[in-house]
C-alpha cells in the first residue's frame, strides 16, 4: 500500500481540532448557552463568521501548502457547502413535523452536527485508506455519484415525509417516547418513567440525514483530492456553518426551486470527473469554476423565478 501523502503537517492537525474545540465551546457554553430563537440577523452574522473563518483557513492552507492545496481546499468547500444546503430542506420538514419549537431547534442540530462530525471523520478516513488501497474504487464512487445526481434531479420534487420514516417508526417502537417537551430536554420523566421528548427523535431523524447526505457528498470531494487533510477540514468547515446557514435560509427555501437541479448536475458533473479520472484529469481550477457557475445559475433561476411568482401573485390580488 502506498503512503498516504498530505499537506497537513501534525502543527496543522492539532491547530485544526484546537480551533473546532475552542469554536464548540463557545457556540453552545456561552453564546447558546439559554434556549433562544435564533433571529435572520444573528443567524446571518454567524454565517458570516464561519465563512471569514474558512477563507482565512484557506489562506492559511494556500500560504503553507501552495496554490494547488489551496484551490483544492476552495473546491472541496465549496461542493460540501453547496451539498449540505440540501440538508436545512430536510431539517425545516423535520422541524416542522415534529413540532419543533424554534428555541429549542439550535440544540438538536448542535448535538446532531457533533455527532455527524465524528461520523464523517471515520467515513473520510476510511474512503481515503479505501482509495489508495484500489484505485478502481474511484470509479466506483464516480458511477454512484452520477447515479445519485440523476436520481436528485428525478426526485427534486417529492416532498420529504419524517412521519413515514422507517426510522422515526422505529424509535418510537423501541423507545419510551412522549409527545410532551421538557424545556430543552432530550429525556423527560413521565409517571416514574423515562421518556425521550420529541427532541431526541428530531436529533436522530437529523443525524441519520446528515449520514445519508455524507454518503453522496464524501465521494465527491475525492474527484478533487486525496489528501485526507483538505478532506477533513473542508468538510468541517462546510459542516460546522450549517446551523447558522439553516436559521438563515430556513424561511427561505420555497425560494431556491432550482436548487436541487444545480446540485445534481455538480453531483454528475464531479461523477464524471472521477469516471474520467485515468484518462484525462480535469484541472483544480477549471472544476472550482464549473461548479461555481453551475451553482450561481441555479441560485440566480431560483430568485427571479420567486419574484416572478410574487409579482403575478401581486397582480392577480389587485385584478
Amino acid at each position: 500500500m502506498p503512503p498516504i501523502e498530505s499537506v497537513g503537517s501534525p502543527a496543522l492537525w492539532i491547530g485544526f481540532f484546537a480551533f473546532v474545540l475552542v469554536m464548540l465551546a463557545l457556540d453552545l457554553g456561552v453564546f447558546h448557552k439559554k434556549a433562544h430563537v435564533v433571529t435572520f440577523k444573528e443567524a446571518a452574522i454567524w454565517s458570516a463568521v464561519w465563512v471569514s473563518l474558512s477563507l482565512v483557513f484557506n489562506g492559511v492552507v494556500f500560504a503553507t501548502a501552495g496554490s494547488q492545496a489551496g484551490i483544492e481546499f476552495t473546491t472541496g468547500y465549496l461542493i460540501e457547502k453547496s451539498l449540505s444546503v440540501d440538508n436545512i430542506f430536510v431539517f425545516v420538514v423535520i422541524f416542522g413535523s415534529l413540532g419543533i419549537p424554534p428555541q429549542y431547534q439550535h440544540r438538536v442540530l448542535f448535538w446532531g452536527i457533533l455527532t455527524a462530525l465524528i461520523l464523517r471523520a471515520i467515513m473520510i478516513f476510511a474512503g481515503v485508506a479505501a482509495i489508495n488501497q484500489f484505485h478502481w474504487l474511484i470509479y466506483v464512487f464516480g458511477g454512484f455519484l452520477v447515479l445519485t445526481g440523476i436520481k436528485l434531479y428525478l426526485q427534486r420534487d417529492k416532498p420529504e415525509s419524517p412521519e413515514e420514516s422507517k426510522i422515526l417508526q422505529w424509535a418510537r417502537r423501541v423507545i419510551p417516547t412522549t409527545s410532551r417537551f421538557d424545556g430543552q430536554k432530550f429525556f423527560t420523566i413521565e409517571n416514574g418513567k423515562r421518556m425521550a421528548t420529541p427532541l431526541f427523535l428530531a436529533l436522530i431523524l437529523v443525524e441519520v440525514s446528515d449520514v445519508i447526505f455524507a454518503v453522496d457528498s464524501i465521494p465527491a470531494i475525492f474527484a478533487v483530492t486525496n489528501d485526507p487533510f483538505i478532506i477533513f477540514t473542508s468538510n468541517i468547515f462546510a459542516i460546522l456553518g450549517l446551523r447558522s446557514l439553516f436559521f438563515m435560509l430556513a424561511g427561505m427555501v420555497d425560494k431556491f426551486r432550482y436548487l436541487k437541479v444545480g446540485l445534481a448536475v455538480v453531483l454528475v458533473f464531479v461523477g464524471v470527473k472521477m469516471l474520467i479520472l485515468d484518462l484525462y484529469k480535469i484541472p483544480a481550477l477549471i472544476s472550482l469554476a464549473v461548479i461555481l457557475g453551475i451553482l450561481t445559475a441555479s441560485i440566480v433561476l431560483s430568485l427571479r423565478a420567486s419574484r416572478r411568482d410574487e409579482a403575478e401573485a401581486a397582480s392577480k390580488k389587485v385584478g
